[in-house]
């Protein structure tokens, strides 16, 4: 039998440790031993592989159901709430500038008049915003 620390004494340290590693993190992510991008972009194909190999053995699957829906719950629900607000004022400016072109889009369309309610002209409305962004999309957009 191998000689290893219990579970309860690993994870402890594990804990002990990585709650400290804040200042480690941060320098990591300010001075990388190679730049982000060019490290992401020559992993693409590992990347690819390694979806495809997972794809092909159902390891999504088996992780959704190894986990069901109370640890995912769980885990949502001591994790997300104290950090949704903080991310959605972080990425303020970037979901500005995601949501720039298709507020622009949506503000050039020259929508046709109302009808009554439940009325067919109602559909074209929402058809004249669909296609403009369906346009947008087809231009390059997201």
């Amino acid at each position: 039998m191998a000689a290893i620390k219990p579970l309860e004494q690993s994870s402890d340290k594990w804990v002990r440790r990585a709650s400290v590693a804040g200042p480690d993190y941060q320098a990591g992510v300010q001075n990388p031993r190679k730049a982000w991008a060019s490290a992401a972009l020559e992993g693409e194909g590992n990347y690819k592989a390694g979806v495809t190999a997972a794809a092909a053995r159902g390891a999504f699957g088996a992780g959704v159901r190894a986990a069901g829906d109370a640890k995912w719950q769980k885990g949502a629900l001591q994790k997300g709430p104290g950090r949704f607000a903080e991310g959605v004022a972080i990425g303020k400016d970037e979901w500005n500038k995601g949501f720039a072109p298709y507020q622009s889009a949506i503000a050039a369309i020259t929508l046709p008049p109302r009808g009554a309610k439940g009325s067919p002209q109602n559909i074209q409305r929402v058809a004249a915003i669909a296609m403009a962004l369906r346009t947008l999309r087809e231009k390059g957009g997201k």
